[in-house]
């Protein structure tokens, strides 16, 4: 019978920060592939978990999967655990998920930390809509390009950062986004955790003002309000010209399709409004 791979998300700063799950998880296995061996022997070493450790990262993680693979086809439970965080997230164990769906091997997830979600929650900005779009390209040009690219996005947008590219990421926002709401997080969970919260411009100048700004970053930023949608000012006119469609026996299909042209509006919200005056 072949084994399982578990994802087993661990702590992003403070150690205590570990479901009871993962650790009973951690303790159980057969294998636990971590993305530094000293980095994960520390938070071993705090839970009194002694298991064996293998090496998964970027630079093996091809030639690691293929063997991770073969030892939980031969009946082997494995835990995929990066640095810090979620595995998979802005690290290492795509290729072994793939390779594990490849050959119908069950992947469980073993939630926890994770930075993007924690910075969210505590930016004050929207979060029922958000994109994490891991780190910006370091090239400028590409950088500004790919900005270029989702700016118009209305939703929350979300990407790490170092601190020593700070300065110049938050510039090219600027530049190419505007001067948005954003929330610049760092030491997420650790003694000296703190979010710098304001306008571009304002988190700009707050920070340039520092002699020095140290930790993992998570920049939050204001998606762009004047690209979301208000049909508001339609709605009233639309539900009256339904009602005519409606008088004159027109299907409600056919009157989907036609309103659907006409305003710059989903099919879903005009099928909604269609279907209360059918009266369905």
């Amino acid at each position: 019978m072949d084994g399982k791979l578990y994802l087993v998300a661990t702590p992003i700063g403070n150690l205590e920060d570990i479901t009871l799950r993962a650790i009973n998880i951690l303790k159980q296995v057969d294998l636990i592939a971590c993305e530094d061996t000293r980095t994960t022997k520390k938070l071993l070493s705090k839970y009194n978990i002694n298991n064996d450790l293998v090496s998964y990262h970027e630079h093996n993680e091809v030639k690691r999967s293929n063997e991770l693979v073969l030892k939980i086809k031969s009946g082997q439970n494995i835990a995929l655990v990066s640095d810090a965080g979620t595995p998979t997230i802005s690290d290492p164990g795509y290729k072994l998920v793939r390779e594990a769906v490849e050959n119908s091997i069950e992947i469980i997830s073993i939630p926890g930390a994770s930075a993007v979600i924690s910075a969210l929650s505590v930016s004050g900005l929207p979060t029922d809509s958000f994109t994490f779009f891991g780190f910006l390209p370091k090239n400028k040009s590409k950088g500004k390009e790919f900005l270029e690219s989702i700016k118009n996005l209305s939703q929350t947008l979300i990407f790490y950062e170092s601190p020593k590219r700070l300065i110049k990421t938050l510039t090219l926002i600027f530049e190419v986004i505007g001067d948005r709401n954003i929330s610049v997080n760092r030491e997420i969970t650790k003694l000296y955790e703190e979010a710098i919260r304001g306008t571009v411009k304002e988190v700009i100048k707050e920070i340039s003002e520092r002699e020095s700004l140290k930790g993992e970053i998570v920049v939050v930023v204001e998606g762009n309000k004047s690209c979301k949608n208000d049909y508001s000012n339609d709605l009233k006119n639309l539900k009256e010209k339904l009602k005519v469609l409606y008088e004159e026996n027109v299907s409600l299909k056919s009157a989907v399709e036609i309103f659907s042209d006409i305003y710059d509006m989903p099919k879903n919200i005009i099928y909604e409004i269609a279907l209360r005056v059918w009266g369905k």
